[in-house]
């Protein structure tokens, strides 16, 4: 998979401590210019949904699996995939200094309709609802936050960088083709 781009916190001096990996998925699903996305209420952010893939689990079951526990998705296609984003952050729990995640980004189709949802308690703590909006508005909406809160988590980075090249690269180029 191609990566798309490797980033590490700035507080992290160097990426020598311990640390551990974590494989993460993201779902890309679109109609049109509508981004079908997680508002999260904590953090006043729009993110792809997806998370990470438990062991032993085939990274395109575990996007299909968080996909619909995220947004109650039906009749989940991986199309293609898009690409991987690489980020080194601090962690702070016992054992291990530094997190490595891996975000797999797929391309996916799914029916009209949404099921109910299956979020884990911090997610519904977070206040996280899944929302269809405008790829350029969600944009907008992220820049304004990182420019602005001090409610923003380390997240927000990632996902806006993979929104404006989503817009560049899928959105934009098939409007260009209609």
């Amino acid at each position: 998979m191609q990566l798309l781009k490797s980033t590490r916190h700035p507080s992290l001096l160097n990426i020598d401590g311990a640390s551990f990996t974590r494989k993460a998925t993201r779902a890309i699903v679109l109609d049109g210019e509508n981004i079908l996305l997680l508002y999260t209420e904590r953090y006043h952010d729009y993110s792809l949904p997806g998370g990470g893939v438990d062991d032993g689990e085939a990274i395109t079951d575990g996007l299909k699996r968080e996909l619909k526990e995220e947004t109650g998705a039906q009749n989940i296609e991986v199309i293609a995939e898009f690409g991987l984003y690489e980020e080194y952050r601090p962690w702070y729990k016992e054992d291990f200094d530094i997190i490595h995640m891996l975000s797999y980004c797929y391309v996916c189709s799914i029916s009209n309709v949404l099921a109910e949802t299956s979020l884990e308690s911090h997610e519904i703590q977070n206040g996280m609802t899944p929302r269809w909006i405008n790829i350029f508005d969600a944009i907008q909406h992220n820049e304004q936050t990182i420019k602005n809160s001090e409610k923003k988590g380390l997240s927000i980075e990632r996902e806006t960088f993979l929104l404006k090249k989503i817009a560049r690269e899928l959105v934009t180029s098939q409007l260009a083709l209609n």
